[in-house]
């Protein structure tokens, strides 16, 4: 895949970065509060964009607290919410805390 891809919701632009990562920039839309970055190859990123991993990862990143970037790991795949092998870290004091097992979310002190 060379250039950038479209999510299925068609609201936020894929850009690749390297073979192996991609990126959703949080200027491209609105509400997000960082961006999202997503390992894979171009087989994996073109099957997230069939479904609604890329849209949830998106989703996650309008969360209180989230910091750095939201990180969809190769094996992302939808989920009900959060993207399965999606990961966040969230700020101890203004972040969320998620009950659902499947969901990684990392406690960070605020700096």
């Amino acid at each position: 895949m060379s250039g950038s891809l479209v999510t299925k919701n068609g609201k936020h632009m894929v850009n690749k970065i390297s073979d192996y990562q991609f990126q959703i920039s949080k200027e491209d839309s609105s509400g997000m509060n960082v961006p999202v970055t997503i390992f894979a190859n171009d087989l994996l990123i073109s099957k997230m964009a069939l479904d609604r991993t890329l849209d949830q990862a998106v989703n996650v990143t309008t969360l209180p607290g989230v910091k750095k970037h939201v990180v969809v790991l190769p094996d992302g795949h939808e989920g009900y919410g959060f993207p399965v092998g999606g990961v966040a870290a969230s700020d101890l004091e203004e972040g969320i805390i998620s009950p659902v097992e499947l969901v990684m979310i990392l406690i960070v002190e605020s700096d």
